[in-house]
Formats: C-alpha cells, sequence, structure tokens
C-alpha cells in the first residue's frame, strides 16, 4: 500500500475555520510546522511551536504578500521524490526541508465576484501561491499529503488522531483528485469572469452533484450536477429521480410567467393544466380540470403559499411532486401524510440565462427565451380586432405556448387552459389533438383564444379552428404566406394577432 508517515506540515489557509484541531493532532504527534503569515500568527496564539517559511527561503513575504511561498526550498521539498537518490542528494546539498503534509486553501475569488467587488479586489484574490503549492503537492502524491479544502480536514483528522500519521497511497490519490478538482473549478472561475458572457470557449466546473436512482429509464446511470438545496428546501418525499427534475424545471420556469395566483400541472414537461384565479384552492381546481386524467402522477406547481383548504384537494389526488413557495403549518400535516410525495418550498433563486445541451460530439448552447409578450407586442393584421377579454386570452395561451413541445396550439380563456395539442410533426396534427382533448373533458374551444408557437404555412389551421368556433388567433407571423390566413380569418369572422416572435421548444 506504500504507507507514509507524516513527519512535516506546510500550513497556508486563508480560512482558520476548522483548523484548530489539526493543529492540535499535528502537535501531538511531533510533526514539524512551517508557515507563514496569519496562519503563522494563528499557530503560534494556540501556542504551538511553528517555524516561519522566512527562515526557510531567507526571504520575508514580499510585495504585500503577492509573494511568499514561491521558493525552490519550498517546492523542493514538495516535489522531492524520495525514492530517487539524486534528488536526495539535492535535498541535503541546498538544505531543503522534506514537506510530507501540505494545508492550503485558496482565496475565495468566486464570492469576491459574487459579493460585487471591484475589478481590484477581486483581481487581489487570484491565488498564485496557493494554487501552486496545491499542484505541486497533488502531482507528488506518491510521496506528499495535499489537503486543499476544509472539506478534507474530518478525514485528516482520522489519519493523524487513529492511523498514526501514516496514509496509504490510495488515500493520497484520492485527496490529489480533490485537490485538482479545487483547482480546476477555481481557473474555471477565473476564465469566465475575465472572458465574459461573450467567450466562445465552454468552460463550466460545477462541484455539487447528487447520484440519482437512475436516468430516464431503469437501465441508464444519472446524475444532477448542480446545488438542488440553494433552490429548494425538500420537506417530504423520495429523493427525486432523473425525471422528476426535468418536471421540476419545466414547472419553475411555466410558473416563473404568472405574477396572479396560479396553478400548473405537468406531465413530461408539458402543461395538462394552467390556471389563475383569486385563491389557491379554486386555481388549483380549474387546473385539475383541463386534464385530470394526465395530472395523475405529475408535478405541481404554485407561485402561492398552500393553504390548508387547498391542500385537502391536492391530497385526493396522487401526484409526484409538489412546489410552492411555502405551506402553512396545516397544509404540511395533510400533504406529509404520504411518505413518498415529495414536497418542495421554493427559495427566491436565480436561475442561469444560458441553456445547454450535448449534441452530437459536442455541447450547444443558447440564451434562455425570456421574451414574454405584452399587449404592446400584438399587431393586428385582419379587420377584425380581438376584444380586451380575448387579448388577455391570446396572451395567457402564448405564456404557455412557450413552455409546450412544439407543434404546440393552445387553446385558452383569460385565467385558464382549456387545452392544447403538443409535440406533433405538423401544426394542424396539434390544432386536432387540442380540439379532441376539449371535447372529451367536456370543454369546447368555441369563443376560446388559439395561440401557436410558429406561423401558419398554410390556412388550414385558421379554417379548422374557425369551425371549431375560435374567435381570436395569436401567432408569431413570418410566412411568405401569412396573407392566405390573413384573409381566411377575414373571411371568417376570426381576429388574429401576430407577435413577430417564434417560441419553438424542442
Amino acid at each position: 500500500m506504500n504507507p507514509r508517515k507524516i513527519k512535516s506540515a506546510l500550513i497556508s489557509v486563508f480560512n482558520k475555520e476548522g483548523l484548530a484541531p489539526i493543529i492540535k493532532l499535528l502537535d501531538k504527534n511531533d510533526i514539524k510546522i512551517f508557515s507563514t503569515g496569519g496562519t503563522q500568527k494563528f499557530i503560534e496564539e494556540m501556542g504551538i511551536e511553528v517555524t516561519p517559511v522566512e527562515n526557510v527561503t531567507d526571504y520575508p513575504s514580499i510585495l504585500g504578500g503577492r509573494v511568499k511561498t514561491l521558493h525552490p526550498k519550498i517546492f523542493g521539498g514538495i516535489l522531492f521524490r524520495r525514492e530517487l537518490v539524486d534528488d536526495e542528494k539535492q535535498v541535503i546539498e541546498f538544505e531543503i526541508p522534506n514537506l510530507d503534509l501540505v494545508i492550503v486553501d485558496l482565496y475565495p475569488f468566486e464570492a469576491t465576484v459574487a459579493s460585487g467587488a471591484s475589478d481590484e479586489d477581486i483581481i487581489e484574490k487570484i491565488d498564485i501561491g496557493g494554487i501552486s503549492l496545491i499542484r505541486a503537492a497533488a502531482k507528488n502524491f506518491k510521496d506528499v499529503v495535499i489537503i486543499s479544502s476544509k472539506n478534507e480536514y474530518d478525514l485528516l483528522e482520522i489519519i493523524l488522531r487513529d492511523k498514526q500519521a501514516c496514509t496509504t497511497i490510495n488515500e493520497r490519490k484520492m485527496l490529489a483528485v480533490h485537490a485538482f478538482d479545487n483547482t480546476s473549478h477555481y481557473d474555471t472561475a477565473i476564465f469566465n469572469y475575465f472572458a465574459g458572457e461573450e467567450t466562445k470557449r465552454f468552460k463550466k466546473s460545477i462541484k455539487n452533484f447528487q447520484v440519482l436512482r437512475y436516468g430516464e429509464n431503469p437501465h441508464q446511470q444519472g446524475v444532477f450536477y448542480g446545488d438542488f438545496d440553494e433552490m429548494f428546501d425538500k420537506l417530504n418525499g423520495k429523493e427525486l429521480s432523473y425525471n422528476n427534475l426535468v418536471d421540476v424545471d419545466a414547472a419553475i420556469a411555466l410558473i416563473d410567467e404568472f405574477e396572479e395566483t396560479t396553478f400548473a400541472i405537468l406531465k413530461h414537461t408539458n402543461a395538462c393544466g394552467v390556471a389563475s384565479a383569486n385563491s389557491p384552492k379554486i386555481a388549483y381546481l380549474n387546473a385539475l380540470a383541463c386534464d385530470p386524467v394526465s395530472a395523475f402522477g405529475g408535478v405541481i406547481i404554485t407561485n402561492r403559499e398552500i393553504d390548508a383548504d387547498t391542500a385537502e384537494e391536492l391530497n385526493k389526488l396522487f401526484f409526484e411532486v409538489l412546489i410552492a413557495p411555502s405551506f402553512n403549518s396545516e397544509a404540511s400535516q395533510i400533504l406529509c401524510g404520504k411518505k413518498n410525495r415529495i414536497l418542495l418550498k421554493r427559495k427566491p433563486t436565480l436561475v442561469p440565462n444560458k441553456l445547454y445541451k450535448t449534441l452530437l460530439n459536442g455541447v450547444i448552447e443558447q440564451d434562455k427565451d425570456n421574451k414574454t409578450e405584452t399587449l404592446e407586442d400584438l399587431k393586428v393584421v385582419t379587420l377584425l380586432s380581438p376584444s380586451e377579454a380575448e387579448k388577455k386570452a391570446l396572451l395567457f395561451a402564448n405564456k404557455i405556448v412557450k413552455h409546450t413541445k412544439s407543434n404546440t396550439i393552445v387553446f385558452a380563456n383569460e385565467n385558464r387552459l382549456i387545452a392544447s395539442g403538443v409535440g406533433q410533426t405538423s401544426r394542424v396534427d396539434a390544432l386536432r389533438q387540442a380540439i379532441e382533448k376539449a371535447n372529451s373533458f367536456g370543454f369546447t374551444v368555441a369563443g376560446s383564444a388559439m395561440a401557436s408557437d410558429a406561423f401558419f404555412p398554410f390556412p388550414d389551421c385558421v379554417e379548422l379552428a374557425a369551425a371549431a368556433g375560435v374567435k381570436a388567433i395569436l401567432q408569431p407571423g413570418g410566412s411568405i404566406k401569412d396573407q392566405d390566413s390573413i384573409d381566411a380569418c377575414n373571411k371568417l369572422g376570426v381576429a388574429m394577432v401576430t407577435t413577430g416572435i417564434r417560441h419553438f421548444k424542442h
């Protein structure tokens, strides 16, 4: 196992939290400690003997602390290959101390950027000596232990307390992997800061991860990279699956379109129910009525607190996930009665404005679709203008269109989804599907507003919609045959508006 006993340690950390117990164990094991700057002072104040790095290098800390440990006697002590005779001769010749353990962290660059600090302050938090020491120790893991984060202090305590300060090659290699993980993440953050939003390099680093039960299907492995706990408090239920996470992401994107009290129910990322009302209970019941069949086993989200009355209604339905900004105590008690039901309390966290997807042998990136149309975006292109109520219905439908798989057609009134056709290979098929679905649940699309994710290349969609009683249509426009659909609307007494904005979703 190639064991190595720690006999000496170099310590230089920005964050002293959790360091004191380590120092005490090093002293208890008679391990010689080298340090500098604030860390040296911290150790001295504990009453423990420490050798200043300056005594080894014969150089003080210079340039305002920018150069402290960058010296051959320090790096030689780390990179010295113990099994090589020539290395050992040079170490003796130049009086280089063996350094068996390196405890170094990095300046908080990301936290400094996030704080809104000045460029000058941010640049001063680009670590030079620390990251070099970490890389050197990790490179020579056959002989040296590298602790590059306080997250490894627990393991180091076990080594010092229970293993007589001896490490195995596997332990040292594992810590080297952690070290290179930390340095690569750090360098990525620095690159992205300097390059800004316009960079044409794909460099992303996410340290948090969660191994999932499986991927999209049980025979596929799955991992979520991200800090789920930053966005949600999980109040109840089993671990989220890959498909749960995909639906939760879609649910968040959809509900953020609405300011009024709204409930949405999703299945396979598509909305099967959306409604706004004066109370959460009514909004939920109206959303459920859109398609109670598809709602079974779905993901439900709202932008208001869940109260007891709403919870009683929700409790009648089997669903996978419920997301809300808060749950009152009675609601929590009602809904937590089923152990596998996932309840998520959403935190006010921003989500990225860039979207990524693996494709072929690479990754594609695009801006998030942040365009939400308003009344000012509606251009009336027909002789008949939609009423104010119809305009509101068109905008409501269009919010749902934006988050529905293409090709899609959505029917809605001012505050409620009536039916949608989703993910069809032709728009006219999506239209037929939506009409059929509305009819199957006892709704009619007559008098409703209709929205399409893209333009109409032919007038067939207008003709079918008019025959079903639709009175107002929204579409982006942009077809060379737009006039054919406009003429059909004028002939059939249907109002049409265009927005100039397409909302494909694949």
